[in-house]
């Protein structure tokens, strides 16, 4: 069985829906460990009003019982609780002589509004830009939460970090993983610079004012994963390609990067492939480098998994940009939605619980089976082969 989920719901609706298929029976999620995850999502310097407003929660519904999966799909539900103001707007059944006081006529350059609008034949671009919004990735972290979970079993830890916004970066040394995961959590920014997180917050102040938004660039790391997940033998199969639509299908999200990422083409092969080594202490091949971030043939060699993706910044623009009514077809002002400055920070923690997917996925792969039992002894014995090799 391969792990797959989809998700379902429109920003302003009742709530968001997914159903996760394909975990193993027998380990612990609870409640509390998916809501972690989304409260981590809704914080971050730059955020708008919605967050003041919802407080996700993710309700189980089915897969789980007494705190431990049962094998059968899990389905979760997170409310939407602005929808207490939008139930006219967004209510499921018809109502009569009802006129929409929030139609959206003017498209938002760079969302998905007049593309969405063309495609499905929708005069009102509402129905493309509530399905279409970030809102969507609350079920994705939920999902991610459980992955995360399923993952600790196998001493598999993912961390991320904002490591440039709207032009501000880090210095290029980076700390421990250990380190980076406890001083990003303590940062409005993500930011494992103190100093260098002021002057990011700064930024979205100028921006805020000026009516405008900002973007950036995180990091993701993925520490513990063994050598020999993803595979060469397809192109569907390689797991650095895999992590790689994962981070940019998330909303924004313009551009993904392994290891040295676009830094390759700058300099010789001398300067970019990692040496090889046997730590005998461990019994294991190491790399006296990592610029592959953790990949070579689509698939991971043991050494710690380093992605970053670049976020555009955020396509409602409190001064908007010059647009097109599509029923008078006259230039006019884009649609304003209520929105964020920066979401970058969040986009991070989202990162972070897509990626944990994939690696769900493929662990699930090359170790499945149906009980948590049957895929530690299938990861172990395969420990003992590695230490052999």
């Amino acid at each position: 069985m391969t792990l797959r989920y989809l998700t379902a719901g429109e920003s302003h609706g009742p709530g968001l829906t997914t159903i996760l298929e394909g975990l193993p029976s027998n380990f612990t999620i609870l409640q509390e460990h998916i809501d972690f995850e989304l409260k981590r999502r809704q914080l971050g310097y730059g955020r708008g009003g919605r967050m003041k407003i919802e407080s996700d929660s993710a309700q189980i519904t089915a897969g789980i019982r007494h705190g431990k999966t049962l094998g059968s799909p899990v389905s979760l539900w997170i409310e939407n609780k602005n929808f207490q103001a939008w139930t006219k707007e967004m209510s499921i059944h018809p109502i009569e002589g009802f006129e929409s006081k929030k139609a959206v006529h003017h498209p938002r350059p760079g969302h998905a509004d007049l593309n969405g609008a063309l495609k499905y034949n929708h005069r009102d671009m509402r129905n493309i830009l509530e399905r279409a919004s970030a809102r969507e990735t609350t079920a994705r972290v939920a999902v991610g939460a459980i992955c995360k979970q399923f993952l600790r079993q196998f001493n598999i830890e993912i961390a991320g970090h904002v490591i440039e916004l709207a032009g501000v970066k880090i210095d290029e040394a980076r700390p421990s993983f250990e380190d980076i995961q406890k001083l990003q959590e303590d940062d409005e920014c993500r930011c494992i610079q103190k100093d260098v997180s002021e002057k990011m917050k700064a930024r979205i102040d100028e921006a805020k004012k000026a009516g405008d938004s900002a973007g950036g660039v995180f990091e993701i790391l993925v520490k513990g994963c063994p050598a020999g997940l993803g595979s060469h033998v397809q192109w569907d199969r390689k797991l650095d390609a895999r992590l790689s639509y994962a981070i940019m299908s998330i909303q924004a999200i313009k551009g993904v990067e392994v290891g040295m990422g676009f830094n390759v083409g700058t300099v010789l092969g001398s300067q970019v492939h990692d040496g090889i080594y046997f730590d005998s202490d461990n019994n294991a091949y190491k790399r006296r480098t990592n610029n592959a971030g953790g990949f070579e043939g689509g698939m991971t060699t043991g050494e710690i998994i380093v992605l970053k993706g670049a976020m555009k910044p955020i396509s409602t623009l409190y001064t908007p940009l010059e647009s097109v009514d599509v029923e008078s077809k006259e230039t006019v002002k884009a649609s304003v939605e209520r929105s964020d400055t920066c979401a970058v920070p969040a986009a991070s923690v989202i990162a972070e619980n897509v990626v944990a997917f994939e690696i769900a996925r493929s662990f699930l792969e090359k170790f499945g089976g149906d009980s948590l039992e049957e895929i530690q002894s299938n990861y172990t014995n395969y420990q003992k082969y590695l230490e052999n090799f």
